[in-house]
């Protein structure tokens, strides 16, 4: 499988029982992390693909156990403290996989002010082609039904697929031109291979105010050169 970060994951019910009978032998494991794992267990929830560990080559026969497993998080709602919380799991365990709703489906969920802006720039993205994702406290609302945002408090995370950097460069246009009535927006321009930028440092860095970037892939993040890895027109 050709995992991605902020791929989502559904585990089968033998995978959750799994995960929970690992978390209820551990000492340190609080009964509000239980608590929020047996509600995603028995709503069958997705967890989300995380970054993951590198497998050195000198661990040898190891090589082949790590990279069965995955790296799966969950940001729990505010009932559960907000947690972070992050899993080891074997990729058997693995149902089906999906996305992060598209950023139309969030809306409903904006006041009231903000509403028909949202809508607005969500058709502007489209027109460029660009499905944006909602990911954060928002996107974790929308699938889980239970309240993450802050009111006031909460940024929209949006994942932005470009296929090139012209388009990236549309898409942190449109952001930086957003709507005061609406949410600070956050978020990553990933691009084919799964290189992922913060729009407001790729529109820094197109503007030559910076000389690198903080590129986050599937195994780790490292300034880099975009030009290294990027076509530019």
């Amino acid at each position: 499988m050709n995992w991605q970060r902020h791929q989502l994951v559904w585990l089968h019910a033998a995978g959750w029982q799994a995960v929970l009978a690992g978390r209820a032998d551990e000492p340190a494991a609080s009964e509000e992390t239980l608590a929020c794992l047996r509600h995603w267990a028995a709503h069958r929830l997705p967890l989300v693909v995380t970054r993951q560990p590198l497998v050195h080559p000198a661990l040898g026969g190891a090589i082949a156990s790590a990279e069965a497993l995955l790296t799966l998080g969950l940001a729990a709602p505010t009932r559960w403290g907000r947690l972070r919380l992050f899993l080891r799991v074997a990729q058997s365990a693995v149902h089906r996989v999906g996305a992060f709703p598209l950023a139309p489906q969030i809306a409903h969920a904006l006041p009231a002010a903000a509403q028909a802006d949202w809508r607005a720039l969500c058709a502007a993205l489209r027109a460029a082609g660009l499905d944006a994702r909602v990911y954060g406290s928002h996107g974790w609302q929308l699938l889980s039904g239970l309240a993450c945002v802050r009111v006031g408090r909460s940024d929209i995370d949006l994942l932005l697929p470009c296929r090139s950097p012209e388009q990236a460069d549309v898409a942190a246009a449109l952001l930086a031109s957003a709507a005061a009535t609406l949410p600070r927006i956050d978020g990553e321009c990933v691009f084919d291979g799964g290189a992922a930028v913060a729009w407001r440092e790729w529109a820094a860095w197109r503007a030559g105010a910076t000389r690198q970037l903080l590129v986050k892939r599937l195994h780790g993040a490292a300034l880099e050169d975009a030009r290294d890895w990027t076509v530019m027109a």
